[in-house]
């Protein structure tokens, strides 16, 4: 299936999306990644790499990852809800498709170190495995609120060999992470390769790192079809920078009985500062090297943001999702926090399988899609598990759920 990854009618030659996307960034660091455009749009085609990649995905991640049918939650709610199993791959979410690929890219460069940002710490621990599998030093920048909260990850990323220095500004979150590995990897462009964990960044990034993913929604359109017998009437996938969505929502996106939906994290509230909800609320700016919807303060740089899961507190979006936005492809919703743990634990509890707290995002939104008159056949992907987030989650809502800490 892997052969199909890679057949998409967007970005533009320049990165764009619509009006979105682009490469907005210093004239020597342009230079590097025109290497990089060059150097993916060669080994795309190559069926060398792409036999090499498939061969990864089948047994190093453990691909495909199968659809489970949540019988009790569709005998709950009413409707059948499925649920696309990448939390069940090796290193336990679906960052581990693009990283594969960045490294293996990265590799036939010539570079010797990969950089990344992480927030939940899941494309951390996915770089440095793919880093440890190809040879390659690695450097992960994480705010230290979420190298403490997600303490887990950390210690992984740690055993894996690679180096996590602490974004230590701001609010020392996904955001700050971001700004601290770009900083560093403009001090040395040639030798390191910045293995950007999102569909987000300068061109070729947004495209790069969806094509990877889509393997999630190639494997998705199959299976479902053979389960039962036609496509899923929804998708939903929780929706930071949108990489997992993207990944599920590509091979569909022709398929207009197929209606697709975001979830972005309201957070506490809709208040400034108190979500990461970009779609619902942000403006069309520029942020790290590219131009999408960002949610902005009055002098129109980044707001800060925030949510309870690590890994969505960002505050822009992928440029093909502000893009699906506008043309109306996608519907863009938000869950708030007490949403996103309430079905933590309900999956947990009636199905068997903890979701990481972006994951849970989506379960959140596609519970309530569920209630809905005739709403048809549901399809989540579950992005990560939830080993990651089990002591903060305990610590901060085990008595409401009768969890004693």
């Amino acid at each position: 299936m892997a052969q199909n990854i890679f057949d998409c009618k967007l970005p533009n030659d320049e990165g764009y999306f619509g009006e979105y996307g682009g490469s907005f960034i210093p004239p020597e660091l342009q230079t590097i990644m025109d290497e990089i455009t060059e150097a993916y749009h060669k080994i795309r085609k190559d069926p060398d790499f792409i036999a090499e990649l498939t061969d990864l995905y089948q047994h190093f991640v453990g691909r495909p990852s199968p659809i489970f049918h949540a019988k009790h939650l569709s005998d709950k709610y009413g409707t059948d809800i499925y649920l696309k199993r990448e939390d069940l791959n090796h290193t336990g979410a679906h960052k581990i498709n693009h990283c594969l690929g960045e490294a293996l890219l990265a590799k036939k460069m010539g570079k010797k170190k990969l950089i990344a940002e992480t927030g939940a710490g899941q494309h951390g621990v996915a770089l440095a495995t793919a880093a440890a599998l190809v040879g390659l030093e690695c450097d992960i920048y994480m705010g230290e609120v979420d190298m403490v909260k997600e303490h887990p990850n950390v210690v992984r990323m740690h055993i894996l060999g690679a180096k996590v220095i602490p974004a230590t500004h701001g609010r020392r979150t996904l955001k700050e992470a971001v700004d601290t590995a770009f900083e560093n990897y403009m001090k040395d462009p040639v030798t390191q390769f910045y293995a950007i964990g999102s569909v987000v960044g300068p061109h070729p990034f947004p495209q790069m790192v969806r094509d990877f993913q889509s393997i999630v929604g190639v494997e998705a359109r199959e299976q479902f079809s053979q389960m039962t017998g036609k496509l899923p009437d929804n998708l939903v996938a929780c929706v930071g920078g949108g990489s997992n969505a993207l990944g599920l929502f590509t091979a569909f996106m022709e398929d207009e009985s197929v209606a697709m939906h975001g979830v972005e994290p309201a957070g506490r509230s809709l208040d400034a500062g108190e979500n990461a909800a970009t779609m619902t609320l942000g403006k069309v700016g520029v942020m790290h090297g590219f131009k999408s919807y960002m949610l902005q303060d009055e002098a129109g740089e980044p707001q800060e943001v925030y949510s309870v899961a690590s890994g969505l507190d960002y505050p822009s979006v992928g440029p093909q999702h502000s893009y699906l936005k506008d043309i109306e492809r996608v519907k863009y919703s938000y869950i708030y926090d007490k949403e996103a743990i309430d079905a933590f634990f309900e999956l947990s509890r009636e199905e068997g399988i903890i979701p990481a707290i972006e994951s849970a995002h989506a379960v959140a939104y596609a519970l309530k899609l569920a209630k809905e008159p005739n709403i048809g056949t549901i399809l989540i992907n579950l992005s990560g598990r939830g080993d990651k987030d089990i002591d903060f989650v305990v610590e901060n809502y085990g008595k409401d759920y009768g969890i004693l800490s």
